[in-house]
């Protein structure tokens, strides 16, 4: 039996529902930053409240509830948790094959300066690994490679979450900016060529602000050459090639010119002062030892592995040839309680539309088998035993059991908002601000990731509004439907998955409250900021955003 959406459940008022259906996500905001829950714990209890929610608010069927959260739990194990499992079992690796330390010795070679490093690790090569893969992948590498060198988990991890923020709207191939494209029909080059004029102006800020953050302002002021040099070099590649070549490069241009360039400034330009954590003053600086470049490039050998293996992966051909020409995968085309029993209505959708429900287990096409690859090319380049890789897999899977736990509860959590209509009714009660529209767009997109995890998600959800809202508020919609990506990307950091994805790579299990509450207030300066950008576009610059009709023309 069908049930159908509605979006004003409370005496026909978006507004009074909207308040009312928030209560789990003001919730799950007061479990992390002021009760500072455990992530599991909050994840879980987070899920059940939505469900009493959803079903005494809009009426949903409670075999309809749980049918949601169940697909949404099985999406967080695979493939999401399944990146986090290999990409930190990757790391151990490493560690296991005392290979860590030449890692350590050939970045160290370029500077000790811990600003220098964040620079090089958590912004460029994070910024690589998330045009790759996205999904966690470069949260969960990166912060592992910067605890190894010394930094402190919760820094780690805060750091790469921040630094994450410029790369996220062209993750995985382009994957958000295509998913817009599909769901408002219009042209996903022409997103790409719109968020390409918006997000540069943030990834110029981001690594001024990640040193700031570090170092303090004077910190900053020391390697301004290297910030620069950093920033520019991305953001300048990042508006060439999504403006240029469409939404699946640009992560993977920019990220490499940036870091290219700033490692050749490395090599004729060094900071005056060595800058270190307070809690390593007196230290004396380690000085690393010199190994020769055969033993360096079997250091790194995994993540070059990795790189290439990734890119195979992310390309439209491999996934192709793999689902179907090959067929290699496990479909369930109708989600059972689920798939055809929930109906989409106006304003949402034109006309009332069945959601579809629906799981593909693509192990051949995941991220993480990709991942996973690399692992066992890895023990043979390493000469890791069977039985050591078995140990280190084992350690491995014992400590991701409780963030696995987080991220598949919130996957259950962003599923049922979407199939409830609660993230519908969120999104139409932003629409409602009239000529104020464009400065609050961003943040649906910023919701969107915080409930999802993912900018993809955030577009899926959000991006027909968008497109519809900009119409009628007399805007480009253009501009709406990027802002959504652009809004979303700041909404990262403080995702619940992102932060079971950074508190299980750095082991900080436990601690994502702490690791929450680091992260809140640079999300929202941030979105600000982006709010801000995106208003002045709409009405003090509109020509700097394309229109779908200058773009056929």
């Amino acid at each position: 039996m069908e049930w159908t959406q509605n979006y004003s459940a409370l005496g026909g008022s978006v507004g009074l529902t909207a308040l009312v259906v928030s209560l789990p996500i003001f919730y799950l905001l007061w479990a992390l930053a002021i009760k500072r829950m455990k992530g599991h714990i909050a994840g879980v209890s987070t899920l059940l409240f939505t469900i009493i929610i959803v079903v005494l608010v809009y009426k949903m069927p409670l075999g309809i509830a749980l049918s949601a959260s169940a697909l949404g739990i099985l999406n967080g194990l695979f493939p999401i948790a399944w990146i986090i499992v290999t990409a930190v079992f990757l790391y151990n690796l490493t560690v296991e094959a005392g290979q860590f330390d030449i890692i350590k010795s050939s970045i160290a070679s370029l500077s000790n300066d811990r600003r220098l490093q964040a620079l090089l690790i958590a912004f460029s090569f994070g910024a690589f690994l998330e045009g790759a893969a996205g999904f966690g992948t470069p949260v969960a590498i990166t912060g592992a490679i910067l605890i190894g060198l010394g930094f402190e988990p919760l820094y780690a991890a805060g750091l790469c979450l921040i630094a994450n923020t410029a790369p996220v709207a062209f993750g995985g191939i382009g994957a958000p900016i295509i998913a817009a494209g599909a769901v408002t029909g219009v042209d996903a080059n022409l997103i790409s060529a719109a968020v390409g004029r918006q997000l540069p102006f943030l990834s110029v800020f981001i690594p001024l602000y990640l040193i700031i953050l570090m170092a303090g302002w004077k910190g900053a002021k020391e390697v301004l050459p290297a910030i620069a040099v950093s920033g520019t070099t991305f953001a300048v590649a990042q508006w060439w090639s999504s403006n240029y070549l469409g939404p699946m490069l640009p992560d993977i241009i920019s990220s490499l010119f940036s870091l290219i360039a700033t490692a050749i400034l490395l090599k004729f330009w060094k900071p005056k002062n060595i800058w270190r954590f307070p809690n390593e003053k007196g230290e004396k600086i380690e000085q690393y030892k010199k190994y020769s470049g055969g033993q360096i490039l079997k250091a790194w050998s995994p993540f070059i592995i990795l790189t290439i293996i990734v890119g195979i992966w992310g390309t439209s051909s491999f996934k192709d040839f793999i689902t179907k020409q090959l067929q290699w995968f496990i479909s369930i085309p109708h989600w059972p309680g689920l798939d055809g029993l929930v109906v989409k209505t106006m304003p949402i959708v034109t006309k009332p539309t069945v959601y579809s429900a629906y799981y593909k287990w693509e192990f051949f096409t995941a991220a993480g088998t990709a991942i996973l690859i690399t692992a066992i090319i890895t023990m043979f380049i390493l000469q890791i035993s069977p039985a050591r890789g078995a140990k280190v897999a084992r350690a491995t899977l014992k400590t991701l059991i409780y963030p696995t736990i987080t991220i598949a509860s919130v996957l259950g959590f962003a599923y049922i908002a979407n199939y409830s209509g609660l993230s519908y009714t969120l999104g139409l009660l932003f629409a409602q601000t009239g000529h104020l529209f464009p400065f609050f767009a961003p943040v649906l997109g910023w919701m969107g990731v915080f409930l999802t995890g993912s900018d993809t998600s955030a577009n899926a959800l959000f991006g027909q509004l968008q497109n519809v809202t900009g119409q009628q508020v007399g805007v480009n919609p253009v501009l709406t439907i990027a802002s959504n990506s652009s809004g979303g990307v700041v909404g990262k950091m403080i995702s619940p998955q992102s932060i079971a994805v950074a508190a299980a790579a750095t082991g900080l299990v436990g601690r994502e409250s702490d690791l929450f509450r680091f992260t809140l207030k640079h999300s929202l300066f941030l979105l600000l900021l982006v709010c801000i950008m995106t208003y002045l576009q709409a009405y003090v610059v509109p020509g700097m955003i394309p229109t779908i009709e200058t773009f056929i023309q």
